[in-house]
């Protein structure tokens, strides 16, 4: 949750999408939307210890927001969460915005922007390459992650036909402590690493990995070793 509301929702590296199965989909969705309602007393001043939501960066940014969910319902959108401006005790401004959940398309226009705001898109897929087919289906490509417990989809996903973007997780938030690696995007997210490998590899040691994630342990150049 932190990947699509923290800090307001305003990280390059924002969850903007969840892409679910649809075998899974409703129960995901339930819980997604009774742990948003949990956030509605941690928004407030961010040098508050209990606050967990900021406000946005101006009235531009509440805009911005307004404008987005008002395309995405729109353009077929259902709101299954969220879409109002935040008041109460210690707020003081209108930049305070109700972090949003809404049910659409991938196609959908909207979803296919950045709109720096804590707007989150519900997309149902049929299956782990339909979902990775939605995810470099953008024009941006800079952070992703899966999350999975299969060893053989997390190696698909970081596969030369996963995904498509310069960060790949599986099972970690798509926004955190990114600048330990080499951070940077592809696409229209700019091509190589601000922080990237060579600056780092004299202080490295390589280690060759090999994971067998088949039900047989076959031996090196075909050898057979049978008792």
């Amino acid at each position: 949750m932190f990947g699509a509301v923290g800090t307001a929702g305003q990280r390059c590296t924002t969850t903007r999408r969840v892409i679910v199965h649809e075998a899974i989909y409703d129960k995901v969705k339930e819980r997604l939307v009774n742990a948003y309602r949990q956030l509605e007393s941690r928004i407030g001043n961010p040098l508050n210890e209990n606050t967990l939501i900021g406000p946005l960066i101006d009235s531009a940014a509440v805009d911005a927001y307004k404008i987005a969910i008002s395309n995405a319902l729109s353009e077929g959108g259902k709101l299954a969460y969220g879409n109002s401006i935040v008041s109460g005790p210690g707020i003081k401004t209108n930049n305070f915005v109700m972090p949003t959940i809404i049910e659409a398309q991938n196609h959908f226009r909207i979803v296919q922007e950045e709109t720096f705001a804590p707007i989150l898109y519900l997309i149902k897929a049929g299956s782990l390459e339909e979902a990775i087919a939605f995810n470099n289906d953008v024009p941006q490509g800079l952070s992703s992650t899966l999350f999975t417990t299969s060893l053989a989809e997390a190696e698909q996903w970081l596969a030369e036909g996963g995904s498509d973007c310069g960060m790949a997780n599986v099972n970690l938030s798509t926004s955190g402590a990114e600048i330990g690696g080499a951070f940077g995007g592809e696409k229209d997210t700019g091509g190589g690493r601000e922080s990237g490998s060579d600056a780092w590899k004299l202080y490295m040691r390589r280690q060759t990995v090999n994971v067998n994630y088949g039900n047989e342990m076959p031996l090196a150049q075909g050898i057979r070793f049978e008792l």
